[in-house]
């Protein structure tokens, strides 16, 4: 089959590899009919994630169609449509019993090497490295599933593949972020980051009551997008964000305040983002969190700061006094995902949202290496990116 390969940093390839069988009982294998490129993807493509290998197969966010089942596999029959969650969830756990799928306690069997980093490991994660599993990702013709019996969902409609493909990742993590912010009617919420997931958490946020949403990026297509989902928008190359923030909620701030932008943020102040890119080039700190630390000094007292843009070590200047003193409430995590399907999926099916607003490219399979390289560049207002098989 055709995979898109990671090949080194800022570097993948399509190639011919093995076709995935069942390895487990627990297995299903998807033919993939749509894929998409995540902006944590990107973090993959610029070296930045630790444990890659030449040849892993990327890819985190597909759907496809059910061509094999394990023998302990009851609730998915082969020529089913499915959209599969990110990350890899055992069902059995305490985590997976307490709905929190991405730490799952079971799918990931290199869970030694992400203690050493985070003390405790992470679920396992399609395509995203050998710190989280290893396991090959979606950017590809057919992929393995494991634990098939918990986390794929059926599409039992007539509804397209863009409709419902972002239920594997982005929908649900743009939702958890607002969901995080604990939102009451009335309430400002500010995004840092007015990529897909930063818009479709304001389209999130405005969906829970929040009476305004202000979304903070420098491209103007993606504010345009933000827009479109309801938001205000502040471009910070023209202005002073914690400066407009004060005048917007009248010297208060922010009632929350999302990080959906992760460690690679880029920001308005030279000096700054010098210090940040010297210290991840020189591996001092792995992630430049200038959009976090802007988020944080934003946020209004007791206010909460929902950080679900990824990050994948350690940061420097982080401003713990700020939380501590300011009473600050700070919710974090990879999204999980399971949790959010079903009734994500009656929202779209009842018309409350259609996510499929944020692709801006169709391409092929066999275009990957190309559609990289333009969502990395910003390159054609290149949003977001889905793939055919």
């Amino acid at each position: 089959m055709k995979a898109t390969c990671w090949m080194g940093r800022n570097t993948v390839e399509v190639r011919n590899v093995p076709d995935p069988g069942i390895v487990n009982a627990r297995d299903a294998v998807v033919r993939v009919t749509s894929t998409a490129i995540c902006g944590s993807d990107l973090h993959l493509y610029d070296g930045y994630v630790p444990t890659m290998k030449k040849g892993d197969i990327l890819g985190h966010e597909f759907m496809g169609e059910v061509v094999e089942v394990g023998p302990q596999v009851r609730n998915l029959r082969v020529g089913d449509r499915v959209v599969v969650p990110f990350p890899i969830a055992c069902g059995n756990c305490l985590s997976c019993q307490n709905g929190m799928y991405s730490v799952c306690e079971n799918s990931n069997p290199n869970a030694g090497v992400a203690e050493r980093l985070m003390g405790h490991s992470p679920a396992g994660i399609f395509g995203y490295s050998h710190m989280l599993g290893g396991y090959a990702g979606g950017q590809a013709e057919y992929a393995r599933v494991p634990f098939a019996d918990v986390g794929p969902i059926k599409v039992e409609d007539g509804l397209p593949d863009e409709k419902v493909l972002f239920l594997s990742d982005i929908l649900p993590t743009g939702w958890m972020g607002a969901e995080m912010c604990d939102i009451k009617p009335g309430d400002v919420i500010a995004i840092w980051g007015a990529g897909p997931v930063g818009q479709l958490a304001a389209v999130s946020a405005r969906l829970m009551g929040a009476e305004r949403v202000i979304c903070i990026d420098r491209l103007p297509y993606r504010l345009h997008h933000a827009e479109r989902a309801g938001a205000e928008t502040l471009n910070y190359e023209e202005v002073d964000v914690l400066e407009a923030l004060q005048d917007m909620t009248a010297g208060r701030g922010p009632d929350a305040c999302i990080d959906a932008v992760g460690m690679e943020a880029h920001h308005g102040n030279p000096a700054m983002y010098a210090y940040d890119r010297t210290k991840q080039a020189t591996r001092l700190e792995t992630d430049r969190p200038y959009a976090l630390r802007q988020a944080i000094l934003a946020c209004r007292n007791g206010g909460t700061v929902s950080v679900i843009g990824v990050y994948g070590g350690f940061v420097d200047k982080f401003p713990m006094g700020a939380i501590m003193n300011r009473s600050l409430t700070l919710r974090a995590g990879q999204c999980h995902v399971q949790r959010y399907m079903r009734p994500l999926m009656d929202r779209i099916r009842h018309g409350d949202i259609d996510p499929s607003f944020v692709i801006s490219h169709r391409m092929r399979l066999e275009d990957a290496p190309h559609a990289y390289e333009m969502f990395k560049n910003k390159e054609n207002e290149c949003n977001k990116v889905v793939l055919t098989t």
